[in-house]
């Protein structure tokens, strides 16, 4: 009788968690790579990622997104009815979900799934313009609403962008066709009302949360879930961390360590925790004397140059947040590929963090929408 009873509430339990599988593609980096355009690409394309995260260094529109070429994670969402498949990005950085549609005759859009309202008996189209910066482009458009399915949760009646217009070569390369964005409604261009918030306001969901666990290596394996969080992906404790600003999922971090001694941070800075960055991001003075302390050095293209064969004698870079120590081994922090070995540390033109991929592949994360909270523990 006792383990019916538990049987019954872990089924219970799994029946309130809407777990999307999330699929680790090529980056446009590596197609790029391969292709040879990368070295030309990058110096006709500068790069910044804190334009994300910074309005004041973007030219238009109220929502810059980093046009980021090492993004690889995306998962499968439908709109419309009957329905139409996208890949996108689940990007904690941004507020909008917009897709291609077919009236965008922009490169990037070429080789993508384009959305064509008149195949969907269930789309309401609207007269309001849609314009979002990213670090190297922008995506123009119009606002739609129809129906979104993610996972097994049917969104109706939300409101969506159709982009006409992406300036740029980047999106080209990339697998994804666009991004739902998992921020604060705050930051949302033209006040669109983001998919997690309809989620909540039609309790679609058991819980206003969502948690990610980002595989390390294999192409298959991660997950977004909505709803609750799945023990089966973490280990250890939970740790909780207040949210500083109901933006972007901003919080503070304390200090930065190498071998116990602060590295970085030194008062405190500012980290916006992102699904949506692939990479670890910080001034320029700070990520310049880490890699210095693990025994990396610039190259002379101004790339940071890595000995795979160093990997292992390399030590931790220990993130304190909230009194706790949140340690990044030199495997997590080293991307290694087919190619060669890279850093997965950013330099950008401001002084705030952004805990991209390579953080959350290590720490289980949770987004709480109830608490204003993140929470990280150990990925399993």
């Amino acid at each position: 009788m006792k383990w019916s009873v538990v049987l019954l509430v872990i089924f219970g339990f799994s029946e309130c968690l809407h777990r999307i599988p999330l699929y680790k593609g090529k980056s446009a980096r590596e197609a790029l790579k391969e292709k040879g355009l990368l070295e030309e690409f990058m110096k006709n394309h500068p790069y910044n990622p804190s334009i994300k995260f910074n309005p004041a260094l973007a030219q238009i529109s109220n929502e810059p997104l980093t046009n980021d070429y090492d993004l690889d994670y995306y998962g499968v969402i439908s709109i419309g009815t009957p329905p139409q498949f996208f890949k996108v990005i689940f990007d904690t950085g941004s507020s909008n979900l917009w897709v291609p549609s077919i009236n965008c005759k922009s490169f990037a859009c070429a080789n993508h799934t384009k959305f064509n309202p008149a195949q969907s008996s269930t789309f309401r189209s609207t007269s309001q313009d849609i314009s979002i910066e990213y670090g190297t482009g922008a995506m123009s458009g119009i606002l739609g609403y129809d129906t979104v399915t993610v996972g097994s949760i049917v969104d109706t009646n939300q409101i969506f962008g159709l982009s006409e217009d992406e300036p740029g070569s980047t999106f080209y390369y990339a697998e994804f066709d666009g991004i739902l964005g998992l921020a604060y409604p705050s930051i949302s261009a033209s006040d669109a009302t983001p998919v997690f918030d309809n989620m909540m306001n039609k309790d679609l969901i058991a819980q206003d949360l969502f948690s990610f666990y980002l595989s390390r290596n294999s192409e298959t394996g991660s997950i977004v879930t909505f709803g609750g969080i799945d023990p089966a992906y973490y280990t250890g404790n939970i740790h909780w961390i207040p949210v500083t600003s109901e933006s972007y999922w901003q919080i503070t971090v304390q200090t930065i360590k190498i071998n116990g001694k602060v590295v970085a941070c030194e008062s405190g800075c500012t980290a916006i925790v992102d699904t949506g960055t692939s990479t670890l991001v910080g001034d320029p003075s700070s990520i310049n004397n880490i890699m210095s302390l693990v025994g990396i050095h610039m190259d002379q293209n101004g790339q940071y140059s890595v000995n795979c064969n160093n990997i292992g004698s390399m030590p931790d870079v220990t993130f304190v947040i909230n009194g706790v120590e949140f340690p990044l081994p030199a495997s997590a922090y080293i991307t290694q590929t087919s190619f060669d070995c890279t850093s997965g540390f950013d330099p950008s033109g401001d002084d705030g963090w952004i805990l991209g991929d390579v953080f959350i592949r290590e720490w289980y994360t949770i987004f709480d929408r109830a608490n204003n909270m993140v929470g990280l523990a150990k990925a399993v």
